[in-house]
C-alpha cells in the first residue's frame, strides 16, 4: 500500500524505470546534468568520474562496484578497485548517485541537484529501481524522527516488491 501511495506521488521525472523512453537520451541528460553540477560547484567531474557515472546510468537497476570495475577495466587497463570506489565515493557526494545499501550496489540519482532523501522502489524479481520522491513520507519521516529525539543524519527508504511488469 505504502509503495503504490509513493509511486502515485512520485514526479514524472522520477518514475522512469519501467516506462518507455530513449534511454541514451536518459544517459546524456544525467551526464550534462551532473557537468552542470560540478562545474557549478568547482569540483571536477573527470574523465573517468564521468566514464564510472555512465556506468552506473546504463540501466536502471542498481550496479555492483565490481561490475563498475569489469566494464571501467575495459577502457581504463589501470582501473582498480580503489579508484572505482574513489570515484563512487565522489559521485555520492556530490549527489549524483544513490548507494542501495540493502543491494550494497549504485543508482543514478534522478534528482541529481535537488536537496532530498533517498526513497527507493526495488523490484526483487527483475531488479529495476525506481527512485521516486514523497515530500509527504519525508515529512513523515522527519516527524517520527524529532518525536522520537532522534538527529536523523541520511534518510533513505527502500521498498522491495514487485514492479507493474513482474507483477502483471
Amino acid at each position: 500500500m505504502a509503495a503504490r501511495d509513493a509511486a502515485q506521488n512520485a514526479s514524472p521525472a522520477t518514475a522512469q524505470a519501467h516506462q518507455s523512453h530513449d534511454h541514451r537520451e536518459c544517459i546524456d541528460d544525467a551526464l550534462a546534468r551532473a557537468r552542470d553540477i560540478c562545474a557549478a560547484r568547482g569540483v571536477q567531474l573527470t574523465p573517468l568520474r564521468e566514464k564510472v557515472l555512465q556506468i552506473v546510468w546504463r540501466s536502471h537497476k542498481p550496479v555492483g562496484a565490481y561490475e563498475v570495475l569489469d566494464e571501467l577495466s575495459r577502457s581504463h587497463k589501470a582501473a582498480r578497485p580503489p579508484t572505482v570506489y574513489r570515484a563512487l565515493d565522489f559521485l555520492m557526494s556530490e549527489g549524483l548517485i544513490h548507494k542501495i545499501e540493502s543491494l550494497n550496489a549504485y543508482l543514478g540519482c534522478t534528482e541529481a541537484g535537488a536537496t532530498h532523501s533517498g526513497q527507493f522502489l526495488i523490484c526483487h524479481q527483475c531488479g529495476a529501481t525506481e527512485e521516486i520522491s514523497d515530500p509527504k513520507l519525508e515529512t513523515a519521516l522527519d516527524q517520527a524522527a524529532k518525536r522520537a529525539g532522534f538527529v536523523a543524519e541520511r534518510k533513505m527508504v527502500e521498498i522491495s516488491g514487485l514492479c507493474a511488469r513482474c507483477a502483471a
